[in-house]
């Protein structure tokens, strides 16, 4: 991938923001219940109603066609789905693709690595969101920690330009393991964010409002131990990015789409794993690409129109609200990360 050969966005909104990233959910399956993401008894959406790999590729090469330069494999948990590494392969041999990346649990990094590393993959967001086993257990419902842990250790090993860990932060969860995070990435020498969990998805068995922990609030308290100064680092979605005066190798991001929004600069669509083309990550604007790739196989100047038509649909920001009655019902899990 040759940053140099990145061409112009043909894709711009009604607000004059220019879509540059496309965010690909591979599957709405997972192998944890992350308690903020899904039930946990989580209707799955059957699998003929899921795109191939192959429709999905076709559409990552038209959005790059139409200028695209950023994409990330996302889910559910993506290295669940069979024959994944044929998609990130594939997608990596693009020239005027500058940025593959992916956000993962990590449970399956210890198998995939390098596989990843090798076809391509630049950058690396791995979900963690407590080092303590038996809060991880509560907070996945499923999962063990280790496997996590070894996942991230084998990605380090890879040398991936960058690794990030991404921490939603719960009050009465695990608002009480900032230090301990921060101290994690220090160590390692990669990267943080704090993340506002964002209300998607209908789950009688957690209270949002209840457990909303802002960016405020974090970088206030973390600003009580370290030296912490704003930077103009950017990568391709909507983090704040803060140096460690005293630790060079890490840096401490935050994403705020309650505290701090971000609507303005968005350059971001998602396609869910059956082929809905999601606008806004808090609004339910949408295309139907998987009606169009299967109405007219093989036809790129179609779908690439129809892509284009989409952008007239995106609207100028979310309606993120966690004291609402009225909730988006499409779960994180469908939607990508």
């Amino acid at each position: 991938m040759d940053a140099s050969t990145s061409q112009q966005s043909k894709l711009v909104d009604r607000f004059g923001r220019t879509v540059n990233y496309i965010r690909l959910s591979v599957t709405d399956r997972c192998d944890l219940r992350c308690v903020y993401c899904m039930p946990e008894k989580m209707q799955f959406v059957p699998r003929s109603q899921l795109l191939t790999l192959e429709e999905m590729e076709s559409i990552a090469r038209s959005f790059i066609n139409l200028g695209v330069d950023k994409i990330r494999i996302t889910g559910g948990e993506p290295l669940v789905r069979r024959n994944i590494l044929q998609l990130f392969n594939n997608l990596g041999t693009i020239e005027n693709l500058r940025d593959l990346t992916l956000t993962t649990n990590g449970t399956q990094l210890k198998k995939y690595a390098r596989a990843l590393k090798d076809a391509g993959v630049t950058r690396i967001n791995i979900s963690l969101d407590t080092l303590r086993a038996d809060r991880f257990r509560d907070m996945t419902r499923i999962g063990d920690l280790q496997q996590t842990l070894d996942g991230i250790d084998a990605a380090i090993n890879c040398n991936f330009e960058q690794i990030k860990i991404n921490s939603v932060v719960m009050k009465n969860y695990n608002h009480d393991e900032m230090h301990g995070l921060v101290k994690f990435c220090i160590d390692r020498g990669i990267d943080i964010s704090f993340i506002e969990e964002m209300p998607l998805g209908g789950n009688v068995q957690h209270d949002r409002a209840a457990t909303y922990c802002s960016s405020d609030e974090i970088l206030e308290d973390l600003q009580h131990h370290y030296e912490i100064v704003p930077t103009t680092m950017k990568t391709a979605g909507p983090t704040r990015y803060y140096r460690l005066t005293e630790h060079d190798d890490t840096r401490i991001g935050f994403i705020s789409p309650h505290s701090h929004n971000f609507c303005d600069s968005c350059n971001r669509v998602r396609l869910t794993v059956e082929g809905r083309l999601l606008l806004c990550l808090g609004q339910e604007h949408s295309m139907d690409l998987r009606h169009v790739v299967r109405s007219h196989p093989g036809d790129q100047k179609v779908l690439e129109q129809a892509i284009i038509d989409a952008m007239l649909l995106k609207p100028e920001g979310h309606n993120f609200d966690l004291n609402s009655q009225t909730i988006l019902l499409r779960h994180m899990n469908l939607t990508g990360g």
